[in-house]
């Protein structure tokens, strides 16, 4: 094999990587305690300054000046079994902590008006799968990290006293890095190459929302636009023969999803609100990327169109919070994923499947401050690959989420 050929084998092998992360295909959408305890179901209830994320139409309720801020910390673990492979070995991944932060703001212009700001992480976290030299699916990569920041200016409007409306711009950052194991032939020798991506990039969206308040009930509407993060940046390809690495550069760009969630919440007592919500992503979008690299050093440039093939796909919430009194509330949730990515196309990066989930949590007020705590515990459905190109690998994941927020009213 030349070693261009090889070259290009192996930034295409990078590709397969794609985003790392947790959440309706790679979505997180822990962003405020309060909501999180209840599994998310709180696009009709909005009544914090997390409404900028749930549903922007919330602001219009919200009275004053508020700020809110915390953070969601996960602890994911998985395994994975290698039933095809010589010996069926299995792996445990890398113990890693993640905590995407949020913040928020919001001020009251007038009886109708309300501005806010809101800063999330939306999309993220990573992997990382021990014993590189040797790890079954190396060639399909063995470590990443993706880390995104979506700041939200938003206003919203009271069209009546029951009834309003929201609209919100995102300036989206993300960065992603990636390794990952290529088996080159040089010469007559088989070598196993060591390679590194290191990609960020922007992009601008938007979001709206309505929000309708009944007696005893609510409904709200919330939206979000796909949007198309196009990333740059540096390939690094480590030849053991050579003494430095190859660099060269690359660039590709992902297509994120449009978000819809209907919501709908119930009084069934003075003290005890039911809430549902049911999300619908648009993930058709991420059905393939092309990316395009050059090693300068080898005279080598290269356009390389990978697919993924994702599937259109939801997540149905629901929710309770039962005020125990004046101050403290206590809530619960439960939630269905479906998953957005076919078994022919997970790899290493992200071995996503079906998930349950179970929440529970609790709000406490103290004058102006609030304090919001949430326990999340995920099961991810165990899932067998399909890949046509490669032995199979079975993978079996769980995370336990803890959120924490506090916020003040001036």
């Amino acid at each position: 094999m030349s070693r261009k050929r090889s070259i290009a084998l192996l930034a295409m092998m990078l590709l397969v990587l794609a985003p790392a992360a947790r959440g309706s295909g790679f979505l997180i959408y822990e962003h405020g305690a309060a909501a999180m305890a209840m599994a998310g179901a709180f696009t009709s209830l909005a009544k914090d300054p997390s409404a900028l994320w749930h549903n922007p139409a919330g602001l219009a309720f919200l009275e004053g000046t508020q700020i809110m801020g915390g953070a969601t910390f996960i602890l994911p673990s998985g395994s994975v079994e290698f039933p095809d492979y010589p010996g069926s070995p299995s792996y445990d991944q890398v113990h890693k902590i993640f905590y995407p932060p949020n913040f928020y703001i919001s001020h009251q212009l007038s009886n109708k008006t309300v501005i806010g700001l809101g800063v999330t992480s939306p999309y993220g976290l990573g992997i990382e799968w021990p014993e590189p030299e040797t790890f079954p699916w190396r060639y399909l990569g063995t470590k990443s990290d993706m880390i995104t920041f979506c700041i939200n200016p938003a206003v919203a409007y009271k069209l009546t006293d029951r009834f309003s409306l929201g609209l919100g711009v995102s300036f989206i950052y993300s960065k992603l890095t990636q390794s990952i194991t290529r088996y080159m032939m040089m010469g007559e020798a088989g070598l196993d190459v060591p390679a590194d991506v290191d990609v960020d990039g922007t992009a601008f969206g938007f979001n709206a929302g309505l929000l309708y308040k009944g007696n005893g009930y609510r409904v709200g509407l919330n939206y979000r636009s796909r949007f198309t993060l196009d990333y740059k940046g540096t390939v690094s390809l480590d030849i053991p023969v050579y003494e430095t690495p190859f660099a060269g550069t690359g660039e590709t760009s992902f297509n994120f999803p449009d978000l819809v969630t209907l919501g709908v919440s119930f009084d069934l007592s003075k003290k005890l609100v039911w809430a549902v919500d049911f999300h619908y992503f648009f993930w058709s979008s991420y059905d393939s990327y092309t990316f395009h690299f050059e090693v300068p050093d080898l005279a080598l440039t290269e356009d390389l169109i990978v697919p993924t093939l994702w599937k259109d796909s939801y997540i149905a919430r629901t929710g309770l919070e039962y005020m125990a009194t004046d101050r403290l509330a206590l809530r619960a949730g439960f939630a269905f994923d479906k998953s957005p990515q076919p078994a022919s196309t997970m790899d290493t990066s992200l071995p996503d499947a079906d998930r349950t989930t179970l929440t529970c949590g609790f709000g406490y007020k103290l004058g102006r401050l609030t304090l919001d705590f949430a326990y999340q515990f995920e099961n991810f459905h165990e899932r067998t690959s399909e890949r046509p190109d490669i032995f199979q690998a079975t993978f079996k994941t769980q995370a336990h989420l803890f959120g924490i927020d506090l916020g003040y009213k001036f």
